[in-house]
């Protein structure tokens, strides 16, 4: 996948520049869909082409935000579309029928916070958007706020990249460290909640009991 995506940032170099915007934007569409594409690597790229006065600020942000947006609500239409019985029938692994209850009633309480913070929680984006189209969350709340996120995700992103550097392998692999660092800080920082909020209900049942 990294030698296909060097390829392709290779061969784009030589195009126009209007194409490379409209790559932003479909990558990073395409990314909520199938998760292992490295959006943020294209983000950071086109930060990169930023730095190099290749191309402008604006159009790169609102392009990967824009696009990024557009494709977590496209998983929205997905989980409405299909509805629940469809993914408990399934039961997949990736998004068991046991998993999909328990995020349902969650997402009850919750949904919109979730969808908040989705570009923010590594690993689980696809997750959410099916989960949020399945507990049929408010669209246009729920577009608003992933735009809001995808918004302060990319802004990160693009100035990442922007400061790293204006050598593309240098910037590739500075901001590969920087994503692996907080995917772990972040893991364990979910972890930590996860532990704390399990204990909390194993103290609160104990006391009511």
């Amino acid at each position: 996948m990294e030698q296909l995506l060097n390829d392709i940032i290779a061969n784009l170099l030589l195009k126009h520049d209007s194409i490379i915007y409209f790559f932003l934007f479909l990558s990073s569409v395409v990314e909520n869909l199938f998760p292992p594409i490295p959006g943020d690597t294209v983000t950071i790229f086109g930060a990169f082409l930023v730095g190099t006065g290749r191309l402008d600020f604006i159009p790169v942000y609102l392009s990967t935000t824009i696009g990024s947006a557009v494709g977590f609500m496209l998983l929205i239409f997905v989980g409405r579309l299909l509805m629940r019985e469809f993914f408990i029938k399934k039961d997949y692994k990736f998004f068991s029928a046991k998993m999909i209850v328990k995020a349902e009633s969650w997402f009850q309480r919750y949904g919109y916070l979730v969808v908040l913070a989705n570009r923010f929680l590594p690993g689980v984006r696809s997750v959410i958007s099916l989960t949020a189209g399945i507990a049929r969350l408010d669209l246009s709340k729920v577009f608003l706020l992933s735009l809001v996120s995808s918004a302060v995700w990319n802004l990160l992103w693009i100035l990442v990249g922007f400061f790293l550097g204006n050598n593309w392998e240098m910037v590739r692999e500075g901001a590969a460290h920087i994503l692996k660092q907080y995917n772990i800080g972040a893991f364990i920082v979910i972890g930590v909640l996860i532990i704390c909020f399990i204990g909390y209900r194993i103290i609160k049942k104990r006391i009511n009991v």
